[in-house]
Protein backbone atom coordinates (compact mmCIF):
# COMPACT_ATOMS: atom_id res chain seq x y z
CA UNK A 1 0.00 0.00 0.00
CA UNK A 2 1.19 3.58 -0.96
CA UNK A 3 1.31 6.71 1.17
CA UNK A 4 0.57 6.08 5.15
CA UNK A 5 -2.63 4.22 5.70
CA UNK A 6 -4.90 4.25 8.46
CA UNK A 7 -7.01 1.12 9.55
CA UNK A 8 -9.30 1.52 12.52
CA UNK A 9 -10.81 -1.50 14.78
CA UNK A 10 -13.28 -0.91 16.88
CA UNK A 11 -15.60 -3.22 18.54
CA UNK A 12 -17.22 -4.30 22.24
CA UNK A 13 -14.64 -5.24 24.41
CA UNK A 14 -13.15 -9.35 23.94
CA UNK A 15 -14.26 -9.47 20.27
CA UNK A 16 -10.49 -9.76 19.50
CA UNK A 17 -9.69 -6.50 18.78
CA UNK A 18 -5.87 -6.42 19.85
CA UNK A 19 -4.76 -9.29 18.84
CA UNK A 20 -6.39 -8.90 15.57
CA UNK A 21 -4.80 -5.46 15.54
CA UNK A 22 -1.26 -6.57 15.84
CA UNK A 23 -1.46 -9.36 13.61
CA UNK A 24 -2.77 -7.07 10.87
CA UNK A 25 -0.22 -3.88 11.87
CA UNK A 26 2.82 -6.71 11.29
CA UNK A 27 1.24 -7.73 8.06
CA UNK A 28 0.78 -4.90 6.47
CA UNK A 29 4.20 -2.89 8.04
CA UNK A 30 2.18 -0.48 10.31
CA UNK A 31 2.28 0.55 13.53
CA UNK A 32 0.06 -0.87 16.41
CA UNK A 33 -1.84 1.37 19.15
CA UNK A 34 -4.41 0.37 21.12
CA UNK A 35 -7.00 3.15 23.04
CA UNK A 36 -7.24 0.84 26.30
CA UNK A 37 -3.28 0.63 26.80
CA UNK A 38 -4.15 4.61 26.28
CA UNK A 39 -6.42 4.63 29.14
CA UNK A 40 -4.22 2.38 31.38
CA UNK A 41 -1.06 4.57 31.30
CA UNK A 42 -3.83 6.78 32.59
CA UNK A 43 -4.64 4.50 35.04
CA UNK A 44 -0.71 4.20 35.90
CA UNK A 45 -0.46 7.76 36.20
CA UNK A 46 -3.04 8.28 38.87
CA UNK A 47 -0.93 5.51 41.19
CA UNK A 48 -2.81 2.02 39.78
CA UNK A 49 -0.86 -0.76 38.46
CA UNK A 50 -2.46 -1.97 35.50
CA UNK A 51 -1.27 -5.48 33.73
CA UNK A 52 -1.93 -7.41 31.45
CA UNK A 53 -5.09 -7.97 29.11
CA UNK A 54 -7.25 -8.96 32.18
CA UNK A 55 -6.49 -6.22 34.30
CA UNK A 56 -9.56 -4.32 33.27
CA UNK A 57 -11.55 -7.50 35.31
CA UNK A 58 -10.02 -7.07 38.48
CA UNK A 59 -11.32 -5.01 41.21
CA UNK A 60 -8.61 -2.38 40.70
CA UNK A 61 -9.84 -2.05 37.17
CA UNK A 62 -13.67 -2.45 37.50
CA UNK A 63 -12.37 0.47 40.43
CA UNK A 64 -10.61 2.78 37.45
CA UNK A 65 -13.39 2.15 34.74
CA UNK A 66 -16.27 3.44 37.68
CA UNK A 67 -13.88 6.35 37.99
CA UNK A 68 -13.50 6.59 34.61
CA UNK A 69 -17.17 6.88 33.45
CA UNK A 70 -17.85 9.97 35.97
CA UNK A 71 -15.02 11.65 34.48
CA UNK A 72 -15.13 12.33 30.58
CA UNK A 73 -11.86 14.39 30.52
CA UNK A 74 -10.03 10.94 30.74
CA UNK A 75 -11.53 9.57 27.22
CA UNK A 76 -10.96 12.66 25.66
CA UNK A 77 -7.53 12.96 26.91
CA UNK A 78 -6.88 9.68 25.00
CA UNK A 79 -8.95 10.24 22.06
CA UNK A 80 -7.21 13.54 21.26
CA UNK A 81 -3.88 11.70 21.76
CA UNK A 82 -5.52 8.67 19.17
CA UNK A 83 -6.73 11.62 16.46
CA UNK A 84 -3.19 12.84 16.64
CA UNK A 85 -1.64 9.20 15.88
CA UNK A 86 -3.80 8.61 13.30
CA UNK A 87 -3.25 12.13 11.04
CA UNK A 88 0.07 11.46 11.34
CA UNK A 89 -0.52 7.68 9.70
CA UNK A 90 1.22 4.57 9.22
CA UNK A 91 -0.98 2.73 11.72
CA UNK A 92 -3.72 0.38 12.72
CA UNK A 93 -5.84 1.86 15.94
CA UNK A 94 -7.67 -0.14 18.14
CA UNK A 95 -10.38 1.80 19.50
CA UNK A 96 -13.93 2.10 19.89
CA UNK A 97 -14.47 5.35 18.80
CA UNK A 98 -12.07 6.34 16.47
CA UNK A 99 -14.14 5.32 13.33
CA UNK A 100 -16.50 8.00 14.02
CA UNK A 101 -14.03 10.25 15.29
CA UNK A 102 -11.38 10.39 12.73
CA UNK A 103 -12.48 12.05 9.54
CA UNK A 104 -9.36 11.47 7.42
CA UNK A 105 -8.95 8.47 4.87
CA UNK A 106 -9.14 5.01 6.70
CA UNK A 107 -10.30 1.72 6.15
CA UNK A 108 -12.86 1.36 9.06
CA UNK A 109 -13.46 -2.15 10.35
CA UNK A 110 -16.60 -3.47 13.44
CA UNK A 111 -15.64 -6.35 14.93
CA UNK A 112 -18.34 -8.59 16.65
CA UNK A 113 -19.09 -11.76 18.15
CA UNK A 114 -21.82 -13.76 20.17
CA UNK A 115 -21.89 -13.25 23.92
CA UNK A 116 -20.86 -16.66 24.56
CA UNK A 117 -17.98 -16.32 22.34
CA UNK A 118 -16.75 -13.08 23.98
CA UNK A 119 -17.62 -14.42 27.43
CA UNK A 120 -15.05 -17.76 27.01
CA UNK A 121 -12.40 -15.21 25.47
CA UNK A 122 -12.28 -13.12 28.30
CA UNK A 123 -12.78 -15.85 31.28
CA UNK A 124 -9.66 -17.34 29.68
CA UNK A 125 -7.34 -14.11 29.48
CA UNK A 126 -8.85 -13.51 32.97
CA UNK A 127 -8.86 -16.88 34.87
CA UNK A 128 -12.18 -16.40 35.63
CA UNK A 129 -15.97 -18.25 35.06
CA UNK A 130 -17.43 -18.19 31.72
CA UNK A 131 -20.69 -17.03 34.16
CA UNK A 132 -18.75 -14.25 35.34
CA UNK A 133 -17.44 -12.97 32.64
CA UNK A 134 -20.45 -12.51 30.85
CA UNK A 135 -22.25 -10.48 33.70
CA UNK A 136 -19.09 -8.31 33.31
CA UNK A 137 -19.03 -7.79 29.70
CA UNK A 138 -22.92 -6.49 29.90
CA UNK A 139 -21.83 -4.16 32.47
CA UNK A 140 -19.03 -3.28 30.54
CA UNK A 141 -20.78 -2.87 27.25
CA UNK A 142 -23.79 -0.63 29.10
CA UNK A 143 -21.55 1.81 30.43
CA UNK A 144 -18.91 1.95 27.67
CA UNK A 145 -21.74 2.90 25.30
CA UNK A 146 -23.41 5.23 27.83
CA UNK A 147 -20.10 7.07 28.16
CA UNK A 148 -19.32 7.15 24.38
CA UNK A 149 -23.39 8.44 24.12
CA UNK A 150 -22.75 11.47 26.51
CA UNK A 151 -19.23 12.24 25.36
CA UNK A 152 -19.99 12.23 21.36
CA UNK A 153 -23.95 11.19 20.82
CA UNK A 154 -22.06 8.02 19.53
CA UNK A 155 -24.37 4.77 19.33
CA UNK A 156 -22.09 2.29 19.35
CA UNK A 157 -23.57 -0.97 18.78
CA UNK A 158 -25.86 0.09 17.20
CA UNK A 159 -24.48 2.49 14.07
CA UNK A 160 -22.74 1.04 11.85
CA UNK A 161 -22.03 3.50 9.02
CA UNK A 162 -19.09 4.47 9.96
CA UNK A 163 -17.47 0.98 8.77
CA UNK A 164 -16.52 -0.41 5.21
CA UNK A 165 -16.12 -3.81 6.39
CA UNK A 166 -17.73 -6.11 9.64
CA UNK A 167 -16.76 -9.48 10.86
CA UNK A 168 -18.48 -11.60 13.32
CA UNK A 169 -15.30 -13.16 14.78
CA UNK A 170 -17.43 -16.04 16.34
CA UNK A 171 -15.70 -19.19 16.02
CA UNK A 172 -13.01 -17.67 13.42
CA UNK A 173 -9.21 -17.70 14.95
CA UNK A 174 -7.66 -14.01 14.94
CA UNK A 175 -5.18 -14.91 11.93
CA UNK A 176 -8.46 -15.86 9.94
CA UNK A 177 -9.93 -12.18 11.25
CA UNK A 178 -6.68 -10.57 10.33
CA UNK A 179 -6.40 -12.51 6.48
CA UNK A 180 -10.20 -10.88 6.09
CA UNK A 181 -9.24 -7.11 7.23
CA UNK A 182 -5.67 -7.37 5.80
CA UNK A 183 -7.02 -8.58 1.88
CA UNK A 184 -9.88 -5.98 2.20
CA UNK A 185 -8.02 -3.26 3.33
CA UNK A 186 -5.55 -3.43 0.50
CA UNK A 187 -8.26 -3.43 -2.40
CA UNK A 188 -9.63 -0.02 -0.17
CA UNK A 189 -6.50 1.54 -0.59
CA UNK A 190 -5.92 0.82 -4.14
CA UNK A 191 -9.42 2.00 -4.94
CA UNK A 192 -10.07 5.98 -5.25
CA UNK A 193 -13.25 6.31 -3.69
CA UNK A 194 -14.10 4.36 -0.41
CA UNK A 195 -15.64 1.16 -1.24
CA UNK A 196 -18.06 -0.55 1.59
CA UNK A 197 -18.41 -4.44 2.48
CA UNK A 198 -20.10 -6.78 4.95
CA UNK A 199 -18.82 -9.77 5.89
CA UNK A 200 -20.69 -12.18 8.58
Amino acid sequence: MSGKPVICLAGFAAVGKSTVGKIVAKRLGLKYVSGGDALKELAAEMGYRPGGPGWWETAKGIEFLSLRARDPSFDRKVDRKLLEICRRGGVVVDSWVMPWLYKGRAFKVWLTADYRSRAERMAKRSKISVKQASRLLRSRDRKSAAIYERLYDISIGRDFSPFHLIVDTSGLSPKQVAEVVVQTAKNFFKAPTRRRRRQE
